[in-house]
C-alpha cells in the first residue's frame, strides 16, 4: 500500500533500522516490545535509545526530584534494565543500546535522520507540563524524518 501523503511511507516496505525511544515507563516498554516484534518480522535492526540530561532525567516517577548524581553510567544501567526486562534473556532480535545526553524529543528526531522507522510510546501526560514542554511523542510525530509509530499503553491517560 502506498501512502503518498506520509513522509517516508515508501520506505516502510524496506525497513532495515528501527529506532525506539526508551525510558522506564509503561508506554516506552510497550513501544520497545512493539519495535522488537516488528524487527523480528521484518528482519530489521532495533536500536533502543535512551536520552537523558539534567533537564530531562528518565524516571518512572513523574514527580521525582532533580538528582545531581544522575549521569551517563546510571542512564546506561537504566537502559540495560529496561531492555532486559522487556526483551528477556533469549531475544529474537539483537537490540543495540544507545544512551545520548540530550533532550528526548531532540535526540529521537536526530536519530530519525538515518532510521527507517521511529517508535515511541505515549505517556499521556497532560496539564501544565504538557503545555510548557510538549510531549515527546508529539514532537517526534511533527518533526521526525522518517515514519513514526506511536504505541499507546493500556494505562495511558487520554
Amino acid at each position: 500500500m502506498r501512502c503518498p501523503n506520509v513522509p517516508g511511507a515508501a520506505k516502510l516496505s524496506a525497513v532495515q533500522r528501527i529506532v525506539v525511544g526508551v525510558e522506564d515507563s509503561g508506554g516506552a516498554r510497550a513501544a520497545l516490545a512493539w519495535a522488537v516484534e516488528e524487527g523480528r518480522v521484518r528482519g530489521a535492526r532495533v536500536e533502543a535509545l535512551l536520552a537523558w540530561s539534567y533537564l530531562a532525567q528518565p524516571s518512572i516517577e513523574e514527580d521525582e526530584g532533580f538528582d545531581p548524581g544522575f549521569d551517563e553510567r546510571r542512564a546506561e544501567a537504566l537502559l540495560a534494565r529496561v531492555v532486559d526486562d522487556v526483551v528477556g534473556a533469549s531475544p529474537t532480535v539483537d537490540v543495540e543500546r544507545r544512551v545520548v545526553c540530550d533532550l528526548p524529543a531532540h535526540a529521537l528526531v536526530e536519530a530519525s535522520e538515518d532510521a527507517d522507522l521511529l517508535v515511541v510510546g505515549r505517556r499521556g501526560r497532560g496539564g501544565f507540563r504538557g503545555l510548557l514542554l510538549g510531549s515527546v511523542s508529539q514532537q517526534c510525530a511533527h518533526h521526525a524524518r522518517c515514519p513514526v509509530v506511536l504505541v499507546p499503553h493500556e494505562n495511558t491517560a487520554r
